[in-house]
């Protein structure tokens, strides 16, 4: 994934245990706090039981499943385009990539801080009450960043719009949100539906580029943007209009207080996630500046490829497993774009990156599975939506460490290094923040 399996955007554009799992399903909460009394999370009887995991259509059997994921494929689909299109949009009509890219970087620095207070907002009054005034508020945004561009409008006005974007609620988090509210008498038909979230957000990233370029290079360089507009807010509508598989609504009074990031374990998950994203982020660059043409998009949307089928293979599989695991295979695999670009072909390398996608899933889907399983009651959309920001600066990391290797390493081969690295460099915090964890489990059983 390159920044594939973020469920955020600058527009609109989502991680398994290294110790041994209870069997019970609770957990230490991410906030240090105590966790709250647990509550029922609806008045209404548990749905009936989704049956034996593995099976995606019977995965859609569950009431309602099918309606908000409709809506959600739409919402979600403008992840892969909005930024694709700006850069277009705004290179063509100013002349300048740099301006650009500066645009579409200031989204994703306003997304980072806002995406995690939007998040609160939905858990605390509902996905409903909040995504659809967010959502419609980051469609203005784009919008008017299109009548900025198309009337050349000063350049500090593309910032300003482009920021307003950054309200776009975390659609692939409020998807995840329902099913763990819709299956949380059946944890393995809960993987099952997480591998699924996964392969929709590697297909939206493989499909949204391509289809921003076709529509601003056939129809008008603002159309790519238009569209993404227009996809979101009907996709959320539609979405949030499933009332039925809505979660209820946290009070605030109901949740465990203070800041997420607050809790002892949160920051060295954070910063696993961080690395993360340094791999995808690292990866993109690094491929598109050693391929350097037409044939790079494709070529990288393998890699895209390899993660969907691969998240929906481990999704059959009916349990997570564990981060530290998924990592080493991780680290393991992604050596093999570099193997293949230093043999000069380009078919070598195109194996390589379909190979390396394998692991993005399932460690996608498993370290999701661990940030559900820690996130106290109620602040679900929280807890994913600061995964997802995290991972969205170490994208930011990669893509600029990854574009320095490319431009002074003697040869571009030795660029697909720096992702390897980051590879190794997440197994390395998510293996000391098992130890850190395990040694406190060992502690508070002496103590108790």
């Amino acid at each position: 994934m390159p920044h594939h399996d973020l469920m955020l955007t600058p527009a609109g554009p989502a991680l398994a245990p290294r110790y041994r799992e209870p069997k019970s399903p609770a957990a230490t909460p991410l906030s240090s706090a105590p966790a709250p009394a647990a509550t029922p999370l609806s008045s209404a009887p548990a749905p009936a039981a989704t049956p034996a995991s593995g099976s995606y259509r019977r995965l859609f059997a569950v009431p309602g499943a099918r309606a908000f994921t409709l809506g959600n494929l739409v919402a979600r689909l403008p992840m892969g385009m909005l930024a694709v299109s700006a850069v277009i949009m705004i290179a063509g009509a100013y002349g300048s990539y740099a301006l650009a890219g500066a645009v579409t970087a200031t989204g994703m620095a306003a997304t980072a801080v806002v995406a995690p207070w939007t998040a609160r907002l939905v858990d605390r009054h509902g996905q409903r009450r909040v995504a659809v005034p967010a959502a419609a508020l980051a469609a203005l945004g784009s919008l008017a960043l299109l009548l900025c561009v198309h009337h050349r409008a000063p350049e500090w006005t593309l910032f300003v719009a482009y920021a307003a974007t950054a309200t776009s609620p975390n659609t692939g988090g409020m998807s995840r949100a329902r099913w763990a509210h819709l299956l949380r008498h059946e944890p393995s038909a809960l993987h099952t539906a997480n591998a699924f979230e996964q392969a929709v957000d590697e297909l939206c990233f493989m499909l949204g580029p391509v289809l921003a370029a076709f529509l601003c290079t056939a129809l008008f360089p603002e159309a790519g943007t238009l569209t993404g507009a227009v996809l979101l807010l009907t996709g959320v509508l539609v979405f949030t209009a499933q009332r039925s598989t809505e979660p209820p609504a946290t009070p605030r009074s109901a949740t465990a207080p203070g800041s997420l990031l607050r809790g002892s374990g949160t920051r060295p998950l954070l910063g696993v996630f961080l690395t993360m994203g340094a791999v995808f982020g690292a990866m993109e660059v690094v491929t598109l500046a050693h391929v350097d043409g037409p044939a790079a998009g494709p070529i990288l949307a393998l890699q895209a490829a390899g993660s969907c089928a691969a998240g929906l293979v481990y999704g059959r599989t009916g349990r997570s497993g564990r981060l530290r695991t998924c990592l080493v295979a991780m680290t393991c695999l992604m050596a093999m774009p570099f193997l293949g670009a230093a043999t000069g072909s380009l078919l070598a390398l195109a194996a390589g990156l379909l190979v390396a996608g394998m692991a993005t899933a399932p460690t996608m889907v498993t370290g999701m599975a661990l940030v559900q399983r820690l996130t106290p009651s109620g602040r679900l959309n929280e807890g994913m939506t600061l995964a997802v920001t995290a991972l969205l600066a170490g994208v930011a990391v990669g893509s600029a460490t990854g574009g320095w290797a490319a431009e002074h390493a003697p040869s571009t081969v030795y660029a697909f290094l720096i992702p390897a690295g980051a590879a190794a460099l997440a197994l390395a915090g998510e293996t000391a923040r098992g130890m850190r964890e395990a040694r406190g489990m060992t502690e508070a059983r002496r103590s108790s």
